[in-house]
């Protein structure tokens, strides 16, 4: 999640001459444009910091020279990355006459990544990697375990404090990065223990036989031991990936299909698993990257199981009484798979630059999954006979839907009139500009009618909890009234000509989408439903970062005049020391906000809705893979995870008291 900021400067124009031309030399460019180099400078952006200095270590890992990373979190919110890899060389570089340490941790684009003899595929990018978080980093800290000696180096916002020295002798080997993200550069420099352990669980079945640890030294118990600590190892890889992810759900087959080979010279690894589930999770990735917007390895693998599944399905004779044409998503409903391709020279597209462009890697991962599904089907006729039963009946329910599909954006989305009933739109028609709040229930949309800028927050009141999305068949949503009113409110449509159906957003008529519910349990809960639908069946609308959850206060802290907001217990407890001195306590009224129609317009506008004092915390997707297992199991019908995920993550037992 990252907090919304706004604000305009407006400066004079200066004379544009050579001396507006600036060279950045060295890291500097790094600091001077962060976003670049790591996405941004919220929480995404600070956790990417850990991951590629993981990422060298993983690299020592593909190469064959390390089986144990351990990552620490550490008191001051300082990491420490340890692997027992070979060792970043120290011995002085030829061309830059300085430690070959140095060179990796000061100069861009400078490591062995670059080398293809040293690492024939690499989980970087761009090879800036451990150099850009040097830069980003108030301090680093590399020492260096090789050939028998500790080689250690300090430096200070990407600059070495002095050379590199030799301070001892030891037996192990590896490199040890200690570093402290820099307070200049992001907005918040504290780690969240969730999600570094989901990366590096990821990696841990991307990367089989390698053991990746972590521990949070911030809160210990009463032993002094961590709090927070995992090892993630897998033995099997992908299949234990599949399993993982699917752990909520009822399993078509006993076991994941499972393949891992080598097509013309590219490694392809693939697992996949069918479920009762209505929906298809894909997950896809080169060279440990996660490339969630897809790309050739995807391509070729949606072209093989759907020519390969039809093939053997109209040989069986399994197709003859279907009276309409069977299409590729019908054969990849209720279908979790990991496919994972390492690519010497990965060329990446899209927006985020996680789109594979590479054309041979669709050729290499076709012909895998061909011969892989077919000795598969011809092996095991039971499995095969199920799983052309779950396509029929996928074929069947996407023929119903798209009957209902099409009646909404009929009457929405295609023709642009049509507008939901409660909607209250805004009189603005820029998208960049304009936003909509989906607002639980009619009370609470009255006050947000009234308390809201008509000129660009529009209010589509939503009736008590929407459709629970994660067991219901997809013409059964196209049904749901408050759906169909989200779908022809925000424009949008899936485009049935285009393979896997894309969500069409040239029409999507707000660029701000707020889930605006109650400071409860219940609003908790409709929110995660909400989240749920948007997550299966508008993921590009939380992709491209149109999707937030608004922060309506817990509390209202009053004495006389005097009024504070509080948006957790620690804010209320301090507000009331701040109005009232020891044992005065009792002078100060606390009010319990239950629910948003509990305050009148212009306090629900001031707290919540005006966007110079909001806070809208914007919805991301770290890990796919983790957020697909999570709301299955959330919003699925398996209990005891739900309660034990509920337990461990809970944070106030009293929220409704």
């Amino acid at each position: 999640m990252s907090t919304e900021t706004i604000g305009n400067t407006v400066t004079k124009p200066t004379e544009y001459s050579a001396d507006s031309i600036q060279i950045l030399e060295g890291l500097e460019a790094i600091r001077k444009r962060p976003a670049m180099y790591i996405g941004d400078i919220g929480i995404k952006g600070l956790h990417h910091l850990v991951y590629e200095v993981v990422d060298n270590s993983i690299d020592e890992a593909l190469a064959g020279y390390c089986k144990n990373i351990d990552v620490v979190i550490q008191k001051d919110n300082s990491i420490t990355v340890k692997d027992d890899g070979r060792g970043i060389p120290t011995d002085i570089h030829p061309k830059e006459k300085k430690s070959a340490l140095e060179v990796v941790m000061t100069v861009l684009h400078a490591g062995g990544k670059f080398d293809k003899d040293t690492y024939k595929v690499s989980g970087g990018l761009h090879g800036v990697g451990v150099s850009c978080v040097n830069a980003l980093s108030s301090y680093l800290k590399a020492e260096v375990h090789r050939n028998g000696k500790i080689y250690v180096q300090e430096y200070e916002r990407g600059k070495p404090r002095s050379e590199v020295k030799e301070i001892g002798t030891t037996s192990d080997r590896g490199t040890i990065v200690t570093f402290k993200p820099d307070e200049i550069i992001f907005s918040s420099t504290i780690y969240n223990y969730d999600i570094l352990a989901a990366r590096l669980r990821e990696l841990s079945f991307l990367n089989k036989g390698i053991r990746l640890t972590i521990k949070d030294l911030r809160e210990l118990d009463e032993n002094e031991n961590p709090a927070k600590q995992d090892s993630f190892y897998s033995e099997l890889g992908l299949r234990e990936f599949v399993k993982y992810i699917d752990s909520n759900r009822e399993k078509l087959i006993p076991e994941p299909i499972y393949m891992e080979t080598e097509k013309t010279g590219i490694p392809v690894e693939i697992a996949m698993q069918y479920n009762t589930s209505f929906a298809e999770n894909i997950h896809s990735y080169v060279n440990n990257i996660n490339t969630h917007e897809g790309g050739t390895h995807l391509a070729g693998f949606r072209r093989a199981l759907t020519r390969t599944l039809k093939s053997y399905a109209e040989k069986a004779g399994f197709l003859a009484k279907l009276k309409f044409e069977i299409d590729g998503d019908d054969f990849r409903e209720g279908l979790t798979a990991v496919i994972s391709v390492k690519v010497a020279e990965p060329q990446f597209e899209g927006q985020t630059k996680t789109k594979l462009g590479n054309s041979e890697v669709m050729g290499s991962v076709d012909q895998a999954v061909g011969d892989m599904l077919n000795n598969y089907l011809e092996e095991n006729p039971k499995e095969a006979k199920t799983i052309v039963n779950k396509v029929i009946l996928a074929a069947t329910a996407r023929h119903a839907a798209r009957k209902a599909r099409e009646l909404v954006q009929r009457k929405g989305a295609l023709s642009g009139t049509g507008l939901p009933g409660k909607l209250a739109d805004c009189s603005e028609r820029d998208p960049e500009r304009c936003e909509i709040f989906l607002v639980e229930g009619d009370s609470a949309g009255g006050t947000a009618k009234q308390g809201r800028d008509r000129n660009f927050q529009a209010i589509l009141p939503l009736r008590g909890k929407i459709l629970n999305v994660e067991k219901a068949m997809e013409h059964k949503i196209y049904e749901n009234e408050e759906i169909r009113n989200i779908f022809t409110a925000l424009g949008v449509y899936r485009d049935d000509k285009q393979e896997g159906r894309p969500l069409v957003l040239d029409k999507l008529r707000y660029h701000k989408i707020v889930i605006m519910t109650d400071a409860d349990v219940d609003g908790s809960h409709i929110t995660t439903l909400i989240l749920t639908f948007f997550f299966r069946h508008m993921k590009e609308l939380i992709e491209e970062g149109y999707i937030y959850v608004a922060t309506p206060p817990l509390f209202l802290v009053k004495k006389g005049k005097d009024e504070i907001y509080c948006w957790n217990d620690d804010q209320r407890i301090a507000a009331i020391k701040q109005l009232a001195p020891e044992g005065k306590e009792s002078t100060v009224a606390v009010q319990r906000y239950k629910g948003l129609g509990e305050m009148n317009a212009e306090q629900l506008w001031n707290t919540t809705m005006k966007p110079d004092s909001r806070t809208l915390r914007q919805v991301t997707i770290d890990s796919a893979a983790e957020a697909d297992r999570i709301f299955s199991m959330l919003m699925g019908d398996d209990v005891p995870p739900r309660r034990e995920f509920i337990e461990k993550n809970a944070r106030y037992a009293n929220i409704d008291a």
